[in-house]
Parts: structure tokens; C-alpha cells; sequence
């Protein structure tokens, strides 16, 4: 990239990194070199000037007392966090000859990339580091913490991860938010359906958790966790009892709906009441106005798929607008993400060209914690941690913890703070913001990619993660031109990529000018045309799921871990609530969770546990209670509150480990996979709890 010079006063555009679907468009505003307050861009079509608490307060992380500013090595045990400054030269020439030497002793594969999108810029968690690890012949990495499930799911239906357009939903007359907390996660979603409902929609929300989005709704449906699909099976049935389908739509657009309706005449209100906990009368109601309602528009969240069934789950609702037609109209569908029409040039990103070992292995990140205890031929010998924590954010905590402590393990942590993983490093490295680097954006939401250009200095001895693959990539010398290319560079290849029309016009010029720019949608929905599944149609029976062993129609399939309303606890169950870990509204995922302002406003972890449950063990409200099960045990302030059914514990936000009490929820929950993609199962948790 051109050289930065800064400019020490004014207002700069920028970009919201975090992993949330509204990629706001910034104002950044500097006095005496420094930034001083951070709002939304009201010029930019979808921000509109609004965002949310966490970026108004980025300040306070960005210059956070505690934030890294120069690389540091290990001299305590590992968790201890002790460390002491060292040179960058030390830090490359340490890493190159412990990465010279595993590879020597155990190949390439013994070292392990770990990473997420901490930072959403494609540069910095797409790019550089891609085209490293590649050229280094790593163990591969398969990124399946967060949407995989879901998103794997819906592609068995519809064939791409693509929906409504943000702006059609303003005129769509029933909305339904399906397991998404939008009021903390897709605040601008929430705002267009605000003004939906003033222009005379209804809102209902269907959750496990009457969050503030619930109580923002209309109409809130609180449901068992897990038993998601069986509702959607339930709406389908009184749907096609009560020929509220639109048989023309069916015909032309769907495979199997002859099929579809015969499989779920079995899913009668009654009994998808006794699995759900949604009375009969309630999912009768619910179905006749998805059923005469139109356009409807349904918002399918990031939470249900954190199920052992969460693919099946959104497969199952997303076909749901096919049965009434409203792909047909504007403001009718559902979205989950729409990722599929800004589609850019991964392997240009990427280069996966540079690996010779074209077979290495792929390791699912849930299952961080028994990868580095029992992978063998080789072991993994060395971690190289980035863009996530996952001592806080992965699942099955105590045994990741057991894998960081193992003292033939080399970990590199490059990070922004000495965070709960990186106690465990042998090297700590400095990041920058995102305010620091340039990066391009792009948004699994809405249709806008945008452009992040600098608007201060690396702070301290920083680096970007593109700049630290670079310098690693010469330190071990390698010399191909892939490792010498600008930030420049990786924008346009990322952009050059005629396999999808719509980027055609989106160019580095366009976005320096404007900052963002619109990926080219045509008015309709052309994918109904002809959508990338086998037959073309919407896909509510399909023969890909069922050569693999799945059910090719849409089912109910209960939770390996938990409960329903036909399966209940009993006596000889050790474990008798279902938990749930969603987002709080101040932190994302471990992000902000070391922020003490937003810390102030969100007090301390919580369990919310229902008033019946609460009674049955001697709890009332600001007790200390230990939750627990066969996996660990962590210390919650009980909140005794009926946002939830009976049976089900819910503690919103991932802190970090507190000196006084173990806080981290994910000591509780599992490393087993999901039905879809290789997704968590997060959500699929059975614990029991006592006043500590």
C-alpha cells in the first residue's frame, strides 16, 4: 500500500471488525493524533449513523492500559502469565528455529494454525496468514466454531448461503426472528423491522431465552432448546392440512413436496407441543398467520445451530418459505446469511498453490483440547494462535487448558492483550487494531464491501497479522512473489473473480473514493431460476443427504445431550438442566470482556435459572451457585427469573477467568460435533447446579 502518513486531526472513515453481520460503516474522530470518539457513518446505506455500545466504546480498547505493545517471552510456568520484553529479531529468529526444528524431527503437520475472525478483515484473517501456513505445509485448520452447521444446512435446501436483501424486509408484513438475539447481534435488522412494524407488520420471535429482542417482539414463543425442526415440521403440517401452500410455487420451484407432504402429516400439533413445549393451540396460531400473511419474512439466528441437530434444524425452516411462495415475493423468504453474493477470490487470497502436501490433515477447531493431547504420527508440536482465545471460547475448556500446559507444546499468541490463552505462550506478539491496518470488508449480511484504510499508527511495536507472515515468511525464506505482495495487491486479486457477476464494477478505485460499494443485485431473486442444487429447485427432499446417511426430508431427530418434552429428565439422570451460552449485549464472544466499562454495565456472569428450578434446590436470587457436570465446574450468580421454560439454566457472554472464582462457562460444554459441516454443539449442554 502507499505509505501511511497520518494525519493527526479530523474525521476518518473506517470499518467495524467485529464478527457480527451489520459490518458497520465508522466515523473515527481524532484530536492531537489520537482517537477520541467513534459513531456510525450516517452517509452509508445500512449504518445510517447507528451502531452499537460495544464500537462506541472501542476507544477504551483500543487504548486499554493493559493492551501489548511489545513482544514478550515466557519466563514463568505456563499460566502464569510472566513474560518479559523481547526484540522482533528475537521473537522471528526464536519462531523460525523452533519451526526449522519440529519440521526436521516431525514434519510439517506437527504445527497447528488456530485461528477465527477476531478481526473480520480478509486481509489480515484470509490472506497473508493463508499463503504462510500453505507454503509452511501446516496441519489445516477447519474453521467450524460458529456458523458451519447452520449455513451447511440451509445450502441442503437452497443450494447457497444467500437470502432477503436488508432492505426488503421494511416491507414485509409478519417477521419472524428465529433464535437470534437481533436487539445485541444485528441491531440494524432489528431497526428494519421496527419500521416494518410501524408500517403495520407483526413481529414474533421464537427462542429458548426472552432475551431483549423477545421482549421487544410482538409475540414471543419460548421453546426447549434443540427442538427447533420439530416446530417448523408442526407449521408444515397444519400449513398443508389447511392448503395454505401455494401449490404453483410448489410445483415450478421445490423437489419432493409430494414427498414433504405425506412425511409430516405425523407432526401434529399435539405431539410437536409435547416435544417443544409450544402448546398445540400456539403453533396452530402460529402456522395460520405464516399461512395467510404475506410477504413473510423469517430471520433464522446463529444459536439453534449450536445444536447436536442445529443443521437440521435450519434445513427444516428454511424450507418453510417454499411452502407459501414467498421466495416469489419482495419482502417474502429467510435469511441466515448472505455471504453468497459477495463472494470473493479466496484462492487469490489464499494461495493454496504453495502447499506440496495437498493432503495434510484438517483438524476441527471444537476439538481443540484432544487434538493437542491425542493426535499422534505426528503430535502436534507447535500452536500458532490468532484472531480468537480459544482458552475462553472453545469448548471443553479444561481439557484445551490441559493441551496449552503440555510443556513439549511451543504456542505463539499474537494478540492485542495477554489474554486467558495466551498465559499459556511461550511468545506473546502485538497486534494491531483494525484502525491501524488496511483491510478489505465484507458483510454476511448485508450487500456493501468496504474498504479499511489506516487512521493512526500501530500502536507501540505492533503488527497486523498480514505484516507478521510476511516478515515470518522471509525469516524461514521463502521468496515467492505471493509473500511480496502489497495489502494493495491482495484488495484487487480479491476483487478479480468473474465466477461471481455480482462484484462486476467493484474495484480498489471505487472504494478509496466511496469507502463502500454496492454488490450489483438485480431487483428479483434470480437463484430461483436456477438455483446449484442437483435439481435445480429448492430442495425439500434431498438425494445429497440421503447418500450420506441423512434423512432426505426434514426431521425431528432429538439431542445426543439434553432433553424434550417427550424425553424428560429422571431420577437417574445426574445432570437435569439444559444450559445455553448466548451472547451478552457488551462483549462479542471473549472480545470487551476485559473492558472494564463495559464489564461495569454487564456487573458479572450470571445464571439465569427458572423460579421452579430455583426452588426445587434452595436458590433465590444473588445466590453463588456451582454449576457443574462431567466435564467441569464454574461459579455463577444466580438470577431467578422465568425468561426461559422450566428445565433450562441460561448464562449470557464468555468472561475471561477471574482470580476469585472459575467464570468460564465452556468448562461446561462439549467438543462434540454437530449433525451439519462439522459445527459446535455449544448449546447442547446438560448441567446441574447448587448454592455454592
Amino acid at each position: 500500500m502507499t505509505r501511511f502518513i497520518e494525519k493527526q486531526e479530523g474525521v476518518f472513515r473506517s470499518v467495524c471488525p467485529l464478527d457480527c453481520p451489520d459490518t458497520c460503516a465508522l466515523h473515527v474522530y481524532k484530536e492531537n493524533g489520537k482517537i477520541v470518539k467513534v459513531t456510525g457513518n450516517p452517509e452509508h446505506p445500512v449504518t445510517q449513523g447507528a451502531i452499537c455500545n460495544k464500537v462506541r466504546n472501542m476507544t477504551e480498547r483500543i487504548y486499554h492500559p493493559e493492551r501489548l505493545m511489545h513482544p514478550m517471552k515466557r519466563v514463568g510456568k505456563k499460566g502464569e502469565g510472566k513474560f518479559e520484553p523481547i526484540s522482533w529479531s528475537e521473537a522471528m529468529e526464536e519462531i523460525t528455529q523452533r519451526f526449522k526444528g519440529i519440521i526436521a524431527s516431525d514434519g510439517p503437520e506437527a504445527i497447528l494454525p488456530y485461528s477465527f475472525y477476531g478481526n473480520m478483515g480478509l486481509l489480515n484473517a484470509d490472506g497473508m496468514d493463508r499463503r504462510f501456513f500453505h507454503k509452511l505445509g501446516s496441519s489445516q485448520l477447519d474453521q467450524t466454531i460458529c456458523s458451519i452447521a447452520g449455513n451447511v444446512g440451509f445450502g441442503y435446501t437452497m443450494g447457497i448461503t444467500g437470502g432477503l436483501q436488508p432492505e426488503e424486509t421494511v416491507d414485509s408484513k409478519l417477521i419472524i426472528v428465529w433464535g437470534a438475539n437481533l436487539v445485541s447481534t444485528n441491531m440494524h435488522q432489528m431497526i428494519l423491522a421496527e419500521k416494518a412494524r410501524k408500517n403495520g407488520a407483526k413481529v414474533i420471535v421464537i427462542d429458548v431465552h426472552k432475551n431483549q429482542t423477545g421482549k421487544w417482539a410482538d409475540w414471543f414463543i419460548p421453546i426447549l432448546p434443540g427442538t427447533d425442526a420439530a416446530l417448523a415440521l408442526g407449521i408444515m403440517h397444519v400449513l398443508f392440512k389447511e392448503f395454505m401452500v401455494d401449490e404453483a410455487f410448489l410445483a415450478k420451484y421445490t423437489h419432493g413436496y409430494v414427498e414433504l407432504r405425506e412425511h409430516v402429516k405425523e407432526y401434529t400439533p399435539n405431539k410437536v407441543a409435547q416435544i417443544t413445549g409450544v402448546p398445540a393451540s400456539d403453533i396452530i396460531e402460529l402456522s395460520r398467520l405464516y399461512g395467510t400473511i404475506s410477504p413473510t419474512f423469517i430471520r433464522i439466528g446463529n444459536g439453534l445451530q449450536h445444536h447436536d441437530n442445529g443443521g437440521m434444524a435450519v434445513r427444516t425452516i428454511a424450507c418453510l418459505p417454499a411452502l407459501t411462495g414467498q421466495w416469489a415475493k419482495w419482502g417474502g423468504g429467510a435469511t441466515k446469511s448472505n455471504g453468497w453474493y459477495a463472494r470473493l477470490n479466496q484462492q487469490a487470497l489464499a494461495r493454496p498453490n504453495l502447499r506440496t502436501n495437498t493432503n495434510a490433515r484438517i483438524i476441527n477447531m471444537n476439538q481443540l483440547g484432544s487434538a493437542l493431547l491425542d493426535l499422534h504420527d505426528p503430535p502436534i508440536k507447535a500452536l500458532f494462535v490468532y484472531g480468537t482465545n480459544p482458552a475462553v471460547v472453545a469448548p471443553d475448556t479444561n481439557q484445551v487448558i490441559q493441551g496449552l500446559l503440555r510443556e513439549d507444546l511451543f504456542t505463539v499468541v499474537h494478540d492485542l492483550f495477554l489474554t486467558d490463552t495466551a498465559k499459556y505462550a511461550d511468545l506473546v506478539l502485538p497486534a494491531t487494531s483494525s484502525f491501524e491496518n488496511t483491510d478489505l470488508y465484507k458483510s454476511y449480511w448485508h450487500p456493501y464491501i468496504q474498504l479499511q484504510e489506516p487512521v493512526i499508527s500501530p500502536l507501540g511495536e505492533s503488527k497486523s497479522n498480514f505484516e507478521l507472515f510476511q516478515l515470518l515468511a522471509q525469516a524461514m525464506g521463502y521468496h515467492e512473489e505471493e509473500f511480496k505482495e502489497s495489502e494493495e495487491d491482495l484488495v484487487r486479486q480479491a476483487l478479480d473473480y468473474p465466477s461471481n457477476p455480482y462484484l462486476s464494477g467493484i474495484t480498489l478505485e471505487g472504494l478509496k473514493e466511496k469507502g463502500w460499494m454496492k454488490v450489483n443485485l438485480p431487483d428479483k431473486k434470480p437463484f430461483l431460476q436456477e438455483l446449484p442444487t442437483p435439481t435445480g429447485k429448492i430442495e425439500l427432499y434431498s438425494s445429497i443427504m440421503e447418500n450420506i446417511g441423512l434423512p432426505a426430508l426434514p426431521t425431528y431427530i432429538p439431542l445426543i445431550e439434553g432433553y424434550d418434552g417427550e424425553r424428560i429428565p429422571s431420577e437417574t439422570d445426574s445432570y437435569p438442566l439444559m444450559l445455553i451460552t448466548p451472547p451478552n449485549h457488551n462483549f462479542l464472544n471473549s472480545t470487551f470482556s476485559n473492558v472494564q466499562k463495559l464489564q461495569t454495565i454487564e456487573k458479572e456472569p450470571l445464571l439465569q435459572i427458572h423460579p421452579l428450578d430455583a426452588s426445587r434446590r434452595g436458590i433465590v436470587d444473588g445466590d453463588l451457585v456451582q454449576v457443574w457436570n462431567g466435564r467441569g465446574e464454574c461459579q455463577l450468580t444466580a438470577k431467578v427469573v422465568d425468561h426461559m421454560l422450566p428445565g433450562v439454566v441460561v448464562s449470557q457472554g464468555l468472561w475471561w477467568e477471574s482470580p476469585e472464582k472459575s467464570q468460564a462457562v465452556n468448562k461446561l460444554t462439549s467438543s462434540r460435533i454437530a449433525d451439519m459441516g462439522g459445527g459446535a454443539t455449544f448449546f447442547s449442554t446438560t448441567v446441574e447446579i447448587r448454592k455454592s
